[in-house]
């Protein structure tokens, strides 16, 4: 702007240019590290790889640097069946989990955005409640939950379900439980957040004019939701397509998800380079849902206009 003073002129340069540094210390130098560990070889060294970089080499010793690098870990990944199916078994577990947290978080959210103003922070509050308690912690209880003469069992027996104590632990049903109750928050908090901004007025248009209210929910509060939902469901597919504690946990050893492969590969196998491979493959596949989410948030915000 013309006439602004210097002062502000470097105030809102600096605005823009932290995020700028912190994205680039936090994570583009990592990433670099990673994507350069990807294409080394495996080495009885250490560090466990080569070649490693010598700046004190200078331009020729860069050129021979360049030329050492190569793409054998990631023709490794795309030829060994045990990383497809780790992919694959990853992709699965957190589809079908996003899918139950959002059918389970939803009645959540519409309940505390219905709720009578005084009582929903106490609502949220009671939601976020659990992230007070260590994460590890909160998992290992639900071993003492699940396993065969735990609470689950001891309840469904005394209520006379079941007649024998069920097998629950080392299964995709644990996983799938210990998921959905440490990922619940990240479902709730952006659907409540949708459905505490909906105009009160549009229901009552919907009630005066005749619509029933199983109607006036599928046509005026899901569509003005959807935004929440996506925003949730990116929230919790995310992460737990990387999941490790969980299914190491609770998991057996037939389920096998990219996050305990790469953790082997790394401390078990110590083959940093095929690791690191497959850190950047799992980066690539879920910057998909990222962009997509990215393109409905664009589409929503033209369409707004």
């Amino acid at each position: 702007m013309r006439g602004e003073p210097q002062g502000r002129k470097w105030s809102r340069r600096a605005v823009v240019l932290l995020p700028c540094v912190w994205l680039v210390v936090f994570f583009l130098t990592p990433f670099v590290i990673v994507l350069k560990i990807s294409l080394s070889q495996t080495a009885l060294a250490q560090p466990p790889y080569s070649p490693v970089f010598d700046l004190s080499a200078g331009w020729a010793g860069f050129l021979d640097f360049a030329r050492q690098l190569s793409l054998e870990s990631f023709r490794l990944l795309f030829t060994d069946l045990i990383y497809l199916l780790s992919y694959l078994k990853s992709l699965q577990v957190a589809a079908i989990s996003t899918l139950i947290l959002v059918l389970v978080g939803y009645p959540f959210a519409y309940g505390i955005a219905r709720a009578p103003r005084g009582w929903q922070p106490l609502l949220v509050m009671a939601v976020v409640l659990p992230f007070w308690t260590s994460f590890l912690i909160r998992v290992y209880a639900w071993i003492n939950i699940l396993q065969r003469d735990g609470l689950l069992n001891d309840v469904l027996m005394r209520l006379h379900i079941v007649d024998v104590p069920l097998i629950w632990l080392s299964s995709d049903t644990a996983i799938y439980i210990g998921i959905v109750y440490s990922y619940l928050p990240f479902m709730v908090l952006p659907l409540y957040a949708a459905l505490e901004k909906m105009d009160e007025s549009l229901l009552e248009a919907a009630a005066d004019l005749g619509c029933p209210r199983w109607k006036t929910f599928w046509l005026v509060v899901v569509p003005l939701s959807l935004s929440g939902a996506a925003a949730g469901a990116l929230l919790c597919f995310i992460p737990i397509v990387g999941e490790f504690v969980i299914p190491d946990l609770l998991g057996g050893s037939e389920t096998l998800m990219i996050g305990q492969t790469l953790w082997t590969e790394f401390f078990a196998n110590r083959d940093w380079p095929v690791a690191s491979a497959i850190a950047i493959t799992l980066l690539a596949l879920l910057l998909v849902p990222m962009l997509f989410y990215e393109r409905l948030q664009q589409r929503s915000l033209e369409g707004g206009r």
